[in-house]
């Protein structure tokens, strides 16, 4: 078979303002980047706020794995194969980051015959939101560092600046840098770092935001410093909300592209799941809500990370309710849930697979505890056996839940039809009883161990006498009614990545927590995650070049 790139480069896209019109939006209403790019314009958008809202299905997925699981491609899938029985549907997905794209994953549009296209601008540079969001946040950066060296004012207390810098790259040596080296005509010198764009508070912000009004609003109540008496310092104190709102004045707009099968597909924002909340913005997700019968959405990662933010922080904070959730599982990685190595999961194990079917079994329980239905989507592999497969339909339905097998990979719409028509029954029997985990009133604490032991199967939360208290002033301080962004590691309900399958029994350590104010959220730092990646020994970068004819290569 083909590989992504050269199926991508094969697809027969049309002129986006033909998908933009199979939504309903004039062609006046699309600004458009080139044949295959388009952003939707506020004042269209603006105008269906009366419009009644579609279905909302979220995709989600055990733990990630080596051995890969699908989620954005049976997201890609799935709004196909629900186009394919009728159903008018657009999907909701997140931009890719360059540093993963150039670092790991090698890029995030899908695979196989279910793809989002043009693949290529996707994953690079697509309409430059990314680019934005960084210079917007390092103009804030800029201006605090500009309001020391001119006196200082506000009182900021150079050892209490909150506020880091970000590049959208995975660079590990930029975590902990010194600035403002080289004399006195470069400011005073201090500890800083960098975060990945996708880790940018600037990011949640506006994918958060629903309109320029309350993004202007949330940047300007940004805590960027405290004094000395730890009084907080605000963005708004530096009158930097009206600029950097300004630079994001376009980025905030939601981009438009489609699918292989010319299905429309909005791209927009990009948070971490595993350093963020992992979802993308808020704006898109309306807009797709207002246009289409049915809206296909992912969270990153596991839904221990990415369905839990989406549920308790994108949904609380939107007011969304969604109306079923797809558990993305394959038989290859449930095998490494269940302790095979990589280089064995061609060998038929079905008794590893019903090992690791511990971890899918968990994900489907926490999600119910959201009370959305839910069905299993099994990502379909070659090498699978029958017996495999049955052993991740008979762990399913001791949950009292039903897993399909899907080969939309291989066959696009087709291959996802029975899972496509299995979403629209959940809908269709209206089971409207979503709740997010716990109520806005719970304490910071008690919100964080109510996850940790929910969802993660912990016994316990830990932190030292420091981030303890920083809790306690948080809450002390007015923020005590923020959700909670757990950073953790994407590979395991522990913060041990190595700890696969359902762990139970074991400790969550918070070793920081960060305000988020404008986003809305308090961020509980667990373990060893970091907010700067790095790239690997063999990064993808590797592979990844012009040929002779100019075109790219290696990008999938």
């Amino acid at each position: 078979m083909a590989s992504d790139i050269e199926i991508a480069r094969e697809a027969k896209m049309q002129p986006i303002a033909q998908i933009a019109a199979k939504l309903d939006i004039p062609s006046e209403a699309v600004l458009q980047y080139g044949h295959h790019k388009g952003k939707i314009s506020f004042d269209f958008i603006q105008s269906l706020k009366d419009r009644p809202d579609g279905k909302l299905v979220l995709v989600t997925a055990i733990n990630p794995t080596p051995a890969g699981e699908g989620k954005t491609t049976t997201t890609v899938g799935l709004g196909d194969g629900l186009n394919r029985i009728g159903k008018k549907t657009a999907i909701c997905l997140r931009e890719p980051s360059l540093g993963p794209c150039f670092g790991v994953k090698g890029g995030a549009a899908g695979g196989g015959y279910a793809q989002v296209v043009p693949m290529e601008d996707i994953n690079l540079h697509f309409t430059g939101d990314f680019h934005a969001i960084g210079v917007a946040h390092n103009l804030l950066s800029a201006l605090i560092d500009n309001h020391i060296y001119w006196g200082n004012e506000l009182g900021i207390d150079q050892r209490r600046i909150a506020w880091r810098r970000v590049v959208d790259m995975n660079d590990r040596a930029l975590r902990s840098i010194v600035n403002s080296l080289g004399g006195t005509a470069n400011g005073f010198p201090r500890e800083d770092g960098f975060d990945i764009v996708v880790a940018s508070e600037v990011m949640a912000i506006l994918c958060l935001a629903t309109d320029l009004k309350d993004l202007t609003e949330r940047l300007g109540r940004i805590v960027i410093a405290y004094t000395r008496d730890k009084k907080p310092i605000l963005a708004s104190d530096l009158k930097a909300h009206g600029p950097m709102a300004v630079l994001l004045k376009d980025a905030i707009m939601p981009n438009l592209v489609q699918t292989l099968e010319n299905n429309p597909a909005f791209i927009h924002g990009g948070p971490f799941a595993n350093i963020a909340h992992g979802c993308n913005s808020v704006i898109a997700t309306r807009t797709a809500l207002k246009l289409a019968d049915y809206v296909v959405t992912e969270a990153g990662f596991g839904a221990d990370l990415g369905a839990e933010k989406f549920f308790d922080i994108k949904c609380r904070k939107a007011g969304l309710k969604p109306n079923a959730a797809v558990i993305v599982a394959t038989v290859r990685a449930l095998k490494m849930h269940g302790g095979v190595a990589k280089e064995d999961l061609g060998k038929p194990n079905p008794a590893a697979v019903r090992k690791g079917a511990a971890n899918l079994q968990r994900h489907i329980a926490n999600v119910k505890k959201f009370g959305v239905p839910v069905v299993v989507s099994i990502n379909k592999f070659t090498a699978d056996t029958e017996e495999e497969i049955a052993a991740v339909r008979e762990a399913a339905s001791a949950q009292g839940v039903e897993a399909l097998l899907a080969n939309h990979w291989a066959e696009g719409s087709a291959g996802i039809e029975a899972v496509a028509r299995k979403v629209v029954e959940l809908v269709e029997a209206k089971v409207d009883q979503f709740a997010p985990l716990y109520p806005d009133e719970m304490p910071l604490w008690d919100k964080i161990r109510t996850i940790a032991t929910s969802l993660y199967g912990a016994d316990e939360i830990q932190a030292d006498k420091t981030t303890r208290t920083r809790i306690k002033e948080l809450q002390e301080g007015g923020y005590g009614h923020l959700p909670i962004c757990m950073a953790k590691t994407q590979y395991s309900f522990s913060t041990d990545p190595n700890l696969r399958g359902a762990p139970s029994g074991h400790s969550v350590t918070i070793r920081e927590v960060r305000l988020s104010a404008g986003a809305e959220f308090v961020v509980a730092i667990c373990g060893d995650v970091m907010t700067m990646p790095g790239l690997p020994r063999v990064p993808s970068a590797f592979s990844i070049k012009l040929n002779d004819e100019g075109r790219i290569e290696g990008l999938f």
